[in-house]
């Protein structure tokens, strides 16, 4: 198995879409609506003005993993001078391809898009089996993340 690395197309988004809804369903997130539609819109939108980038996992034709890069900025802060962050997310590895290091490569190459950007860090709400795969990447808890659902 030769597993082969690039970067996400529109043309990928339908099944970029399948695949980040299988992560949803994994973590044990409740459906409450139809997803597919406003998830076509945001990568739609932020993959064509540049605040989205997702590396693949394929093994031939078939899309094996994913990843996700959104670039958000806020007012620059002593941490992060230049506001920018990169909010990882989408990180997906078919169950069959598995501890075989492709999260940690799709992780790799989407944190290089994140300091290309300019990005001073890069932020993730973790799932309880990706904690391991951050913390050995150089992730760091934060204690004071918190989240106010409107």
């Amino acid at each position: 198995m030769e597993i082969a690395y690039r970067k996400l197309t529109e043309n990928d988004l339908d099944v970029f879409i399948r695949m980040r809804i299988a992560q949803l369903r994994e973590e044990g997130t409740a459906e409450a609506l139809d997803l597919v539609p406003p998830l076509k819109d945001y990568y739609h939108r932020h993959l064509a003005d540049g605040t989205f980038v997702s590396w693949l996992a394929l093994d031939g034709e078939k899309i094996v993993g994913t990843s996700g890069m959104s670039f958000v900025e806020k007012p620059p802060y002593f941490s992060c001078p230049s506001g920018k962050i990169g909010l990882l997310s989408s990180m997906y590895t078919d169950p069959a391809y598995r501890r075989r290091g492709i999260a940690k490569e799709l992780l790799r190459r989407v944190t290089e898009e994140a300091r290309a950007y300019g990005c001073g860090s890069v932020q993730i709400t973790a799932s309880d089996m990706g904690v391991l795969l951050y913390t050995d990447f150089g992730f760091e808890k934060n204690g004071n993340f918190m989240q106010y659902k409107l």
